[in-house]
C-alpha cells in the first residue's frame, strides 16, 4: 500500500449537499430556508443561548461557588492500596501509575493518606504524606520520603 492508494472506508464520507441547483434537486429556489425572515438571510439566525430578548437562563440562575486558581491538586492514594507491593519495594507515583493504581499523576504529584493498615516495609516516595500515613509507614519499618 502506498500513500496515493489510501482512501476513506466506503460510506465513511458523504458528499456535501449542493443547495439551490434547480427545482428537480429538491433543494432549489430557497435552498431549504423557506421564505424570508431572519433564518433565510445571509448570516441569519441568532447566537447560541439567545432567547429572543428574554433574560437568558444563564443570567437568570444565581452564581455559586468559587474556583481557587492556586489550590494544590494531588494524586491521592491510601495505605490500603499499597498492599500488592512486597517488602523492600520502592513505591512512587510512576510505579503506581504503571500498576494501574493511579489513573493520572496530578501537577503537584502524589499524596499518601492513612486509610487502612500497612504490614510491609516499603520505601514510599511522594510529594506529601498525611501524619497518620507517615506514622503507619514508619511503624511498619518502612520509610516515608518526601521528594
Amino acid at each position: 500500500m502506498k500513500m496515493h492508494e489510501l482512501s476513506p472506508a466506503p460510506g465513511a464520507r458523504t458528499a456535501q449537499k449542493r443547495l439551490g441547483r434547480g427545482i428537480g434537486s429538491g433543494t432549489g429556489k430557497t435552498s431549504g430556508k423557506g421564505h424570508k425572515g431572519q433564518w433565510a438571510r445571509s448570516g441569519g439566525g441568532v447566537r447560541p443561548g439567545f432567547e429572543g430578548g428574554q433574560m437568558p437562563l444563564a443570567r437568570r440562575l444565581p452564581k455559586r461557588g468559587f474556583d481557587n486558581a492556586w489550590k494544590k491538586v494531588y494524586s491521592v492514594v491510601n495505605l490500603k492500596d499499597l498492599e500488592p507491593f512486597a517488602d523492600g519495594d520502592v513505591v512512587n507515583a510512576e510505579i503506581l501509575k504503571a500498576q494501574g493504581i493511579l489513573s493520572k499523576i496530578e501537577p503537584y504529584g502524589l499524596k499518601v493518606l492513612g486509610s487502612g493498615d500497612l504490614n510491609k516495609k516499603l520505601i514510599v516516595r511522594a510529594a506529601a504524606f498525611s501524619k497518620s500515613a507517615a506514622e503507619k509507614i514508619e511503624k511498619a519499618g518502612g520509610k516515608a520520603e518526601v521528594d
